[in-house]
């Protein structure tokens, strides 16, 4: 099969695959000096026609983080530059917005109210990131009944459209993104078993974005997540 964004498609359609896009790791949807605002507008424009032409669910982007100390200010930014991209978007790809492990960008609260407050909601989705939620001090690794519940109450697994399923090597609120292969860090095997079997009922797609590993290969971490719903 040619290695073209068309070839890309039709395998995903034949395998019965999902493919999913995920912005440059610089791109700061809350950047309030114009000329970065643009780079990242630009940016972003050209990530969704990728994900358009590779028949992906849509791209995956980061709040990012202010440049000054008000957070509603970056808040603002982030509405703008939103609505200035998806007022010029046509395709199909969404924007989905990854919950982060800091202490911007990493509620549900967060999340929902900025997809609210754009002027396109229908084009914005979620992905929700485990090591995130866990690093935050989203979830902590015993409490996911009440933490899915309070998600599903503010309508944010409605519009989730992807899983980012990952261990952390740091603890519960610890706000240090550092991802660990499944059941090998501080979250560990029961907590994201509990989690997967929880949010595979709603037929959620989960991708793994764990490390390289000389201990475990990834088609052993897959058979830990396959073991997870049996």
């Amino acid at each position: 099969m040619k290695r073209t964004p068309a070839g890309a498609k039709a395998f995903c359609r034949e395998a019965g695959l999902l493919s999913v896009a995920h912005a440059p790791y610089p791109v700061n949807l809350a950047a309030g000096d114009p000329k970065t605002a643009e780079a990242v507008r630009r940016s972003l424009l050209n990530d969704l026609a990728i994900a358009e032409a590779n028949g992906s669910v849509g791209v995956v982007v980061h709040f990012g983080k202010p440049s000054g100390a008000d957070p509603l200010e970056g808040y603002r930014n982030i509405v703008r530059m939103l609505n200035g991209i998806l007022d010029e978007w046509r395709g199909s790809a969404l924007l989905l917005l990854e919950n982060q492990a800091g202490r911007f960008g990493s509620t549900f609260e967060e999340l929902v109210t900025i997809r609210r407050l754009c002027d396109h909601p229908e084009r914005i989705g979620f992905c929700f990131d485990t090591c995130h939620a866990f690093a935050s001090g989203l979830w902590n690794g015993r409490n996911w009944e009440e933490t899915e519940s309070r998600g599903r109450e503010l309508g944010f697994f409605d519009h989730a459209k992807i899983v980012h399923l990952n261990d952390s090597r740091h603890p519960s609120g610890s706000r240090r993104d550092a991802h660990a292969n499944i059941g090998c860090g501080l979250i560990g095997s029961a907590a994201l078993g509990g989690l997967v079997r929880s949010l595979a009922r709603d037929g959620l797609p989960f991708i793994l974005e764990t490390p390289a590993s000389a201990d475990v290969t990834l088609p052993q971490e897959m058979e830990r997540v396959k073991e997870f719903c049996r």
